[in-house]
């Protein structure tokens, strides 16, 4: 039996990053652009299974209202990544996206630096994890990739790990780089032995995605930044289709 296709999962938080850059006070005025539902529209023709957006609890980039429209009108899924506070959480469980990532924040941060320390965090987790499952919303947690850690994450009961690539994608030397990959290949067999779907995301561009085909059982790698990136000189809709043209090398 073949593989099943990766999946791509669209982050779109910097389309609202670049709103919020001349809209940061009136977010929802109609001449606030470019418009966050627009762009999963043209995400999902492209060929995304999802769309992702972090709620931060500093509202930098995507805000509540962007999360409610997205929940409307994305035809996919909505997976919302989010820090474990109890602000996120009660948000989470009004919007009901089909899936929520359990991220690290910190509010000094430009973007996601690490994984989640499941191993220290593991019973402040499960309050949370339960309330999510009780609503029906499938959970995963953004990990580094570490025995230790995937397995922590496996006694939470949660479906999912999104294995963090961000040290792969940012290795400067070829010595770092298969350090790097070989961890991620080991975590992620580890978190298939355990039932988990394994995630991946952080630094993915079309560059390094060679490199990320190399790491097994992937289910969905959730990627952002490069692609609104690479959105400015060809579109968002090719810019999607060129990320998934590469994702149709992957062997499993």
């Amino acid at each position: 039996m073949e593989p099943e296709m990766l999946k791509l999962g669209v982050n779109i938080d910097h389309v609202a990053t670049l709103r919020q850059a001349r809209y940061a006070t009136m977010p929802e005025s109609k001449n606030a652009e470019p418009d966050i539902v627009a762009a999963a529209a043209m995400c999902e023709r492209a060929g995304a299974s999802g769309l992702v957006a972090h709620l931060r609890s500093d509202r930098r980039h995507m805000q509540d209202r962007d999360v409610e429209r997205l929940r409307e009108n994305v035809m996919t899924k909505l997976n919302l990544e989010m820090g474990n506070t109890p602000e996120i959480v009660d948000v989470a469980l009004r919007i009901r996206p089909e899936e929520v990532c359990l991220v690290p924040e910190k509010r000094e941060e430009v973007t996601t630096e690490g994984g989640l320390d499941i191993v220290s965090l593991g019973e402040e987790l499960k309050p949370t994890i339960e309330r999510l499952h009780t609503a029906g919303i499938r959970v995963s947690l953004f990990v580094d990739p570490t025995l230790e850690q995937v397995d922590a994450a496996g006694t939470l009961g949660v479906e999912m790990v999104e294995l963090h690539t961000g040290k792969l994608a940012n290795a400067f030397a070829e010595k770092i780089q298969s350090v790097e990959l070989n961890n991620l290949q080991v975590a992620a067999k580890a978190a298939s032995e355990l039932k988990m779907q394994v995630n991946a995301g952080h630094g993915i561009n079309y560059d390094n995605i060679a490199l990320v085909r190399e790491i097994p059982h992937l289910t969905e790698l959730n990627i952002g930044h490069s692609i609104i990136a690479r959105a400015i000189f060809i579109g968002l809709e090719d810019a999607v289709r060129e990320m998934l043209r590469a994702m149709e090398l992957y062997k499993g």
